[in-house]
């Protein structure tokens, strides 16, 4: 392209000669004499033979320079890839000698107790050999008991799991104190994640572990008082969530793969007393209404959960059983709850129920759960429970709602959006169902909802304080002259009140008003810190 445009303004020249040919031929056939003269007519197509020069060599000039950038550039960016790359390397490396450096000391650990672990067993060897140790005789219970305790004691000392246990704990199990154990875990509620971790090791250390979970059930319900709201009463609460809490760490404890040297825990004595248990609540679970428990049945799920622990399930109709998980189904267990009462083939049918009945989070939950969100698809699910939240938040006339009523319909809709996010983010539904209009709808409600917030706490009347000044307290007349000398003086900013009848004040001792000089006296009541100087009386301030 370049060359071209050089070799067409090189031939200029050969065309002006042509032209000043063509020219003088017409000048010597020309009837009239002209005004333009060659001289004019060279002059001109030379100027612009030298402008277009002039303008090639400058565009010649910008593209070396914008060559010669793309160039420094180029090299810029290579110098900075083999930088990272380096540094990529770098890390590696220094990744990779960590790692090595860890499995050696893992190595080494290993071999160190596996040293100690072979020379404690020669000793014991030894001392068989050398002659049997003398052995009170004791009943078996005992014997097991002791069997266990020394199973978690080796079980921490070698490090297979790292556990502080409660010394309070393994003598409550050893002494077989159901009671004393809902009062130590009680009482220890905030580390109640720790004590949950350490009370299946320590119910190794009972005589009967099955026996003392049983016995801890007593007082579920309490048949003194029979009409006693479970859902009001903290106390009934947290005994019931400590039962369900200890049949589960014995289900723990009975799956654990390292209690190979435990008995069977689980005679038909105890399967008896627990079905007979079982037998004595499911009839209280009948009057249970499942729309009022929402999921959270503190009774169903310890029911469901004694027939999982003692294995009696069996001995139950499995549609009844199943009749009772949409009770359960916001209770994070549910789902192994289901699988060990063998009811994951009921699960569609649990799932269609909680679809039915507007709880579309659980549906997904257990969708999840027993992987069956071909047959129910999460993001209409979700999609379905947001629009039956809106419908039902969305007021009649928005112009007959209160205040009071819009706010929770507001709060209503908020819990829902939370509720549907959560849901998303725990099931990694992001791409199916962007979260991005409901985050947006979430910041607008929270933002309406503190301004309401700030508008009332503004409009809220605030109580007014005393007048500051040295004066006692009056009754307040207008329009009446006296004599204004009478009076001590008060700070200008406050106003000369005007009475009907000289006051003697007392020292500043005393703020109480004393009788009047004249004859009628007036006795304030002790309460006077609610009385202000204008001699009007105001409610005492509400405490927020």
């Amino acid at each position: 392209m370049e060359d071209s445009v050089a070799t067409l303004i090189d031939s200029t020249t050969t065309k002006i000669q042509q032209l000043q040919k063509a020219f003088a031929e017409l000048e010597s056939h020309r009837a009239i004499t002209l005004n333009l003269k060659w001289k004019e007519l060279e002059e001109h197509f030379h100027g612009l033979e030298k402008s277009l020069k002039r303008r090639f060599h400058e565009l010649e000039d910008q593209e070396k320079e914008y060559e010669s950038k793309t160039l420094e550039a180029r090299e810029l960016l290579e110098k900075k890839e083999a930088a990272v790359v380096a540094k990529e390397q770098a890390s590696l490396e220094r990744l990779q000698e960590k790692r090595d450096a860890a499995i050696f000391a893992i190595a080494n650990a290993r071999e160190k107790q596996r040293k100690v672990s072979s020379e404690e067993s020669a000793v014991v060897t030894d001392e068989g050999q050398g002659g049997a140790p003398s052995m009170e005789e004791k009943p078996p219970d005992a014997m097991a008991a002791e069997s266990n305790l020394e199973d978690i004691k080796v079980s921490s000392e070698s490090g297979e799991a790292e556990v502080k246990l409660y010394p309070q704990l393994v003598t409550l199990c050893e002494d077989m104190d159901s009671k004393g154990l809902h009062t130590f875990i009680s009482d220890n509620r905030k580390n109640l994640a720790a004590i949950r971790e350490e009370i299946p090791l320590a119910l190794k250390a009972a005589a009967n572990p099955a026996l003392l979970v049983l016995d801890s059930l007593e007082g579920f319900y309490h048949l003194e008082v029979p009409n006693l709201d479970g859902k009001k009463d903290s106390n009934l609460l947290g005994l019931r969530r400590t039962c369900i809490m200890l049949m589960e760490c014995l289900s723990v404890l009975l799956t654990s793969p390292d209690l190979v040297s435990v008995p069977d825990f689980i005679s038909q004595d105890i399967k008896k007393q627990a079905k007979a248990i079982a037998e004595e609540w499911k009839p209280k679970l009948d009057v249970l209404d499942m729309d009022a428990s929402n999921g959270n049945s503190l009774e169903a799920h310890a029911f469901l959960q004694l027939l999982a622990t003692f294995g009696v399930a069996s001995d139950f109709n499995e549609e009844e059983l199943s009749r009772l998980i949409p009770m359960v189904s916001r209770r994070r267990q549910t789902a192994d709850l289901c699988r060990s009462l063998g009811l994951a083939a009921k699960m569609p049918g649990v799932i269609e129920v909680l679809v039915i009945s507007g709880r579309q989070i659980d549906a997904v939950n257990l969708a999840f759960a027993f992987e069956l969100t071909e047959q129910f698809s999460p993001v209409p699910l979700l999609k379905s429970y947001l629009k039956e939240a809106r419908k039902a938040s969305s007021p009649v006339k928005s112009g007959n709602t209160s205040p009071t009523a819009q706010n929770e319909v507001n709060d209503r809709e908020l819990s829902a959006l939370k509720a549907v996010l959560r849901c998303i983010e725990e099931h990694k539904l992001e791409e199916q169902y962007p979260v991005d209009p409901l985050q947006k709808r979430v910041l607008q409600l929270e933002k309406a909802k503190a301004d309401k917030k700030r508008a009332t706490e503004a409009a809220k009347p605030q109580p007014k304080r005393p007048r500051a000044n040295s004066v006692g307290y009056g009754p307040r007349v207008t329009n009446v002259a006296t004599d204004k000398t009478f009076y001590p003086r008060v700070a200008d900013r406050y106003p000369q009140y005007v009475y009907d009848r000289p006051y003697v004040y007392p020292g500043p001792a005393d703020n109480h008003c004393p009788p009047l000089m004249g004859s009628a006296t007036y006795t304030l009541s002790p309460s006077h810190g609610n009385y202000f100087g204008n001699g009007y009386q105001y409610q005492a301030p509400y405490l927020h």
